[in-house]
């Protein structure tokens, strides 16, 4: 049978619906829902799809999911419709809207209210705040989780003493939203109530606070993200590391220049072999095109000795993306890297048959950076060899920086 993941690579709309409705399995029911959140497809089929999950399926978590894919396709009001026979205003004023939805807060049916904490978050009006952390107390867990996510949507500081209390919830899914959401609101209170989990005896709970911190638009939590790439368990020093690369896309503009000087330095300074190996996994495995252009450029930055060949071959392997700032930035940092391992990887990439144009032109003209005499008299042979224009102007660039053609 297909997987769910070939179905949603290859926009199989219809056979995911298919297996919301039909399968057999809970946990492929949940996935395929959350899969529909977030396609392309007969909207009507899929929204149906998932208002009758939410309705009928006998799994909470399916449930769950089947809402979230209704909000992420802000089609939310729609299901509450279905569920209460109740209109929720779309347009209009949004104190009007809010003061709906904050009365489907109290509604008896615990679907009502996660979907109404979920519509809440999404509009993003603080005067849906005291009634969202009302329902951090909620006798669901699920209500829990979505209240504590709405208020983060909302970004409302003065939620932050009570999301600070719910990061002691019993539910590991209230305790990651809570700690999320305090990462969203951003304030000095908010990174002190993250800052207290860090010593924390659970790894789930430091990990928690890792992936939060990165929520951060400011260089506030730098020192402490860097001082848990020393935790022992490795999915915390790997949280941290995403979360390095979450500051360096969130920071503003004027902030970023002097980030991006200050993580250098502290990651520099020590030779965090799980910091090049994240890195390399974001490069190689992320879909997201800011955390691959930010660890293209920051793997460039921050690799010893003892990880030099690691580093270079995935920057070298990037060198024809798809995207042309994550080529961009691996050939900027193969040049920080330097050494005979980047200049033996790009002459390889040269020599390639498999390799693209624009992957051999740029490392053509990164060759014209950190070679030696052996580029210099590839790059000569390229000149006259190759049929490619783009490549031969920048095997000519390069070599003029290598004193020329013999």
């Amino acid at each position: 049978m297909t997987s769910l993941f070939e179905l949603e690579k290859t926009g199989e709309t219809d056979e995911i619906v298919s297996l919301l409705k039909n399968s057999n399995n809970e946990a492929v029911r949940r996935r395929a829902a959350e899969i529909l959140g977030d396609m392309d497809g007969n909207e009507q089929v899929v929204e149906d799809a998932l208002v009758k999950a939410v309705e009928g399926d006998d799994s909470d978590g399916v449930r769950a999911a089947a809402i979230d894919a209704l909000d992420q396709r802000h089609a939310v009001e729609r299901l509450i419709g279905a569920l209460s026979d109740e209109e929720v205003p779309t347009e209009g004023a949004e104190w009007a809207r809010a003061e709906a939805l904050v009365d489907l807060l109290s509604a008896d049916q615990p679907e009502l209210r996660m979907a109404a904490a979920n519509a809440l978050g999404r509009l993003g009006n603080r005067a849906g705040t005291k009634a969202l952390i009302g329902r951090l107390g909620d006798p669901d867990t699920r209500v829990r989780a979505r209240a504590a996510r709405a208020i983060g949507r909302i970004g409302d500081p003065r939620a932050v003493s009570a999301l600070r209390k719910a990061l002691g919830d019993e539910t590991v899914d209230v305790r990651r939203e809570a700690a999320d959401s305090l990462g969203r609101i951003g304030t000095e209170e908010a990174l002190d109530a993250l800052l207290d989990l860090l010593d924390d005896d659970s790894e789930t709970v430091r990990r928690i606070a890792a992936n939060s911190l990165g929520n951060f638009g400011s260089a506030k939590p730098l020192d402490a993200l860097v001082s848990l790439l020393s935790d022992d368990v490795e999915a915390v020093r790997r949280a941290a590391v995403f979360s390095l690369i979450e500051l360096l896309s969130n920071a503003p503009g004027q902030q970023s220049h002097q980030l991006r000087q200050r993580m250098v330095e502290k990651l520099s300074a020590n030779d965090h072999r799980s910091v090049v190996e994240s890195l390399i996994d974001i490069l190689e495995q992320g879909t997201q095109a800011h955390q691959r252009r930010n660890a293209a450029w920051l793997l460039g930055r921050v690799t010893g000795e003892a990880n030099r060949e690691a580093a270079v071959e995935a920057l070298v392997s990037v060198l024809g993306d798809d995207d042309g700032m994550t080529a961009q930035f691996a050939a900027t940092s193969i040049a920080n890297v330097g050494g005979e391992a980047a200049e033996d990887a790009l002459l390889d990439l040269l020599d390639d048959p498999e390799a693209g144009a624009d992957a051999r032109a740029k490392a053509a003209f990164t060759l014209g950076k950190v070679g030696g005499e052996r580029s210099r008299d590839r790059l000569d042979s390229l000149i006259d060899d190759t049929d490619d224009e783009q490549v031969r102007k920048r095997a000519f660039s390069a070599l003029s920086k290598l004193g020329g053609r013999a």
